[in-house]
């Protein structure tokens, strides 16, 4: 697929999703990137932002089916991949598929089960599959999860592990909404007898496939990869973190920036990319030392201190041209 078509295609799925939810546009699409670097994305928000509402209308504008999972402490595994039960009728056992036989399921409030719960999700995630009673059963394609998770409470939570968490490309919020957004949300309960705007498909799963397939046709200069490199090392040398991104991170910040590219109908990759999708991809994934967490040291800090740090190569695109002068984030 042309990158001018997914262009296209994301800004329509954009526009279908703000017409339902009440979001900044920056944070919808970089939820959308990292559907399209098929990838899996954790929503950190307090109740009510909208997440479960976002999450289905992003399945709905792909066209794709939608399954929601609601985290509890008593959650088991079997309740998330699915069961074997017994058929009086044919007098064998049949597999129940669980909710995570789904193109996106909703992972909601991840934090509240159990880790054993949680890591059922591990192999969904990593590998599109799932394994039940020693057999192996395909999810389908695309397979998309939307995890969130509540910051502010915390009681009656297992915080996830730093593997779960590697799992996700991207991690952000929704946020609250402006004051015009939050006004338009009074606006739409006021109008009882309206109905209120919804998601429309603009794809479907043959397409969705398609708009995951683009990013790889996006090309990255060589100059553009070493910078990846450099960010993604830089983390492991920060006095104020204590393990740094993991390789799997610096593929995942090369994916994303590819898939975000695209969505901006560009066959290229550019500093800015990078830059853009730095933070999101990168934080979640850093441990910081105690002295860190004591000084309240935000992570999303820490990246950006990198960037600023790390020189940035030019690439200059006229006439087919692209080099490999550097400059700093302050000469840009």
């Amino acid at each position: 697929m042309d990158v001018g078509v997914v262009s296209d295609r994301s800004t329509a799925i954009l526009d279908e999703v703000s017409r339902a939810v009440i979001a900044d546009e920056r944070v919808l699409e970089t939820v959308l990137t990292g559907f399209l670097a098929r990838g899996h994305v954790l929503l950190e928000d307090v109740p009510g932002t909208g997440k479960t509402l976002t999450a289905n209308s992003l399945s709905t504008a792909l066209g794709l089916s939608f399954s929601r999972i609601q985290f509890t402490p008593d959650l088991l595994p079997a309740d998330v991949t699915g069961t074997h039960i017994f058929n009086e009728k044919s007098r064998e056992f049949e597999f129940q598929p669980g909710p995570i036989f789904a193109n996106v399921v909703l992972a909601d409030e991840i934090n509240r089960a159990s880790p054993k719960t949680q890591s059922a999700l591990l192999e969904a995630m990593a590998e599109g599959q799932v394994t039940v009673d020693g057999e192996t059963r395909e999810l389908p394609d695309p397979f998309f999860v939307l995890a969130t998770q509540n910051p502010v409470e915390q009681e009656g939570t297992f915080p996830l592990p730093e593997a779960q968490k590697d799992r996700f490309i991207i991690k952000t919020s929704l946020g609250y909404p402006d004051e015009e957004g939050e006004l338009e949300i009074l606006n739409r309960r006021a109008e009882r007898t309206t109905r209120t705007p919804k998601a429309t498909p603009v794809t479907d799963e043959r397409e969705a496939r398609a708009l995951q397939s683009a990013p790889e046709e996006v090309h990255v200069e060589r100059s553009v990869r070493r910078y990846i490199t450099q960010i993604c090392r830089a983390t492991r040398t920060d006095s104020r973190v204590n393990t740094g991104v993991s390789p799997r991170a610096t593929q995942r910040l090369f994916e994303a920036s590819r898939a975000i590219a695209a969505t901006n109908d560009r066959s290229y990759t550019t500093p800015e990319d990078v830059k853009r999708m730095a933070r999101p991809v990168l934080a979640h994934r850093l441990q910081l030392t105690a002295d860190a967490r004591v000084g309240n040291v935000e992570k999303r800090s820490v990246v950006a201190d990198i960037l600023d740090e790390v020189e940035v190569p030019s690439v200059n695109t006229a006439n087919g041209a692209r080099e490999t002068t550097s400059h700093r984030n302050a000469g840009d």
